[in-house]
């Protein structure tokens, strides 16, 4: 399947936490890092979620925020903030692709303002992170 999300990551479910309509998916990416989806119970059943269960989260990029702080993890009510350096600043005439490159072979695409990008002064080689919410993250398994 070919999707226009740029941010596909390969995983598996570390944990589940149900809920009366909405389950919160932990999902365990290669290089370590974690990330979390939440979607329906329905969804979790169709999908046939299960610990240790192959699966891919997808995030556009216009859905990921960029944050350049000294401490993480920042206290926000997005759960999902993924840490690296920036490997790549794409400018145009309104936004700024920005990739982060995490640990081991997984980067995170960001589409912000140019505005953001030059307040945040961005650079190539600076650490980051890439902050998104659990309700943001698509999940797919093969079928």
């Amino acid at each position: 399947m070919k999707t226009s999300a740029r941010n596909q990551f390969a995983g598996t479910v570390g944990r589940i936490r149900r809920g009366a309509v909405n389950d919160e998916i932990e999902i365990q990416l290669r290089g370590g890092e974690r990330l979390f989806a939440v979607v329906t119970r329905e969804s979790t059943r169709q999908l046939g979620l299960r610990r240790g269960a192959p699966v891919v989260a997808w995030i556009k990029a216009s859905w990921v925020m960029v944050a350049v702080a000294d401490a993480a993890p920042m206290k926000l009510s997005a759960r999902n903030q993924l840490s690296g350096t920036i490997a790549r600043l794409t400018r145009g005439a309104v936004n700024t692709d920005v990739m982060i490159q995490l640990t081991g072979d997984n980067t995170v695409a960001a589409n912000i303002t140019n505005v953001s990008a030059r307040a945040l002064k961005l650079k190539r080689g600076m650490a980051a992170t890439a902050v998104f919410k659990a309700s943001s993250v698509i999940l797919a398994v093969a079928g």
